[in-house]
């Protein structure tokens, strides 16, 4: 199938358990009513009183899924399953069919997508179109607490790439499992085509991942029945009587952006740019 892609982001994003489908973001409201004092000896003065100003109406995130059933004629399951097991190859290909989805809707969904919260102060333009150093170092001003991966569509990376190379600063290459991925400042930069490329322009994020450092985190049910693992079920529906086995697949995950800072996404990124080059550097 060539819609199969690596998923780097399902892999990358570290997944939390969710008890009764519902994730609970717990945030303080007034950070100024932290209040310490710092004194250079013993002294008798009041320690300062304070208290940590929680928001009492949190947001939740509730899991969707994605589902499909996959229907296979017995009399396709009994005579044709040497070499290859029909309903286990009919099951696994749907099932990549749905880990593609889920890293769209990881993305794009309405209620918790990545690019759909998005704090407004998160977002910026390049400077010029093409997607240049300086515009991958203003997203890294933006998410520059412990920042994980940016995250683009092979096309804007290509550009990056070009922009990079003309400046002198070809970026630099890591292994990420076992295929190689450019970095910009040692942040390694995810294909992904995902993020799609309307009108010759895509955009570009930087995320910080995990719980522990308030970052961007995925949400699954852990152990439904037929569990697969990760918020994936499979399970038999039976057989009808035109002999017909069917089989529901579901994957219940929703996402979850902890704190503002932990994600910022560069718009307009133009990548329809090519430079011409003298004929000596062509060699």
């Amino acid at each position: 199938m060539l819609s199969i892609t690596p998923r780097w982001l399902v892999h990358l994003l570290p997944w939390v358990a969710v008890e009764a489908g519902i994730y609970r973001l717990n945030k303080v409201r007034d950070e100024s009513r932290v209040v310490t004092a710092c004194s250079q000896r013993e002294d008798e003065r009041e320690l300062a009183e304070t208290f940590v100003d929680y928001d009492e109406s949190p947001r939740e995130f509730y899991l969707s899924s994605v589902t499909t059933v996959v229907d296979v004629h017995t009399r396709v399951s009994d005579l044709y399953s040497s070499p290859f097991d029909q309903i286990k190859e009919q099951l696994r290909l749907a099932i990549e069919t749905i880990k593609e989805r889920q890293e769209s809707e990881l993305l794009h969904n309405r209620d918790y997508g990545i690019l759909t919260n998005v704090a407004p102060t998160q977002k910026i333009r390049t400077q010029a179109g093409p997607p240049t150093p300086d515009d991958l170092d203003e997203l890294i001003t933006l998410v520059w607490k412990e920042p994980a991966f940016f995250l683009a569509h092979p096309r804007a990376i290509a550009a990056f790439g070009r922009e990079a190379t003309r400046r002198g600063v070809p970026p630099a290459t890591v292994s990420l499992f076992g295929s190689p991925v450019i970095t910009w400042r040692g942040i390694p930069i995810v294909p992904t085509n995902k993020l799609e490329v309307t009108d010759s322009t895509t955009q570009i994020l930087l995320l910080r991942t995990g719980e522990s450092r308030q970052g961007v985190v995925g949400l699954y049910q852990p152990g439904p029945s037929g569990d697969q693992g990760l918020g994936l079920s499979v399970k038999f529906m039976g057989i009808s009587r035109k002999a017909i086995a069917s089989y529901l697949i579901s994957l219940y995950c929703s996402a979850a952006i902890l704190t503002d800072d932990a994600v910022a996404v560069l718009e307009g990124v133009d990548v329809t740019k090519y430079h011409e080059y003298d004929h000596a550097y062509r060699k």
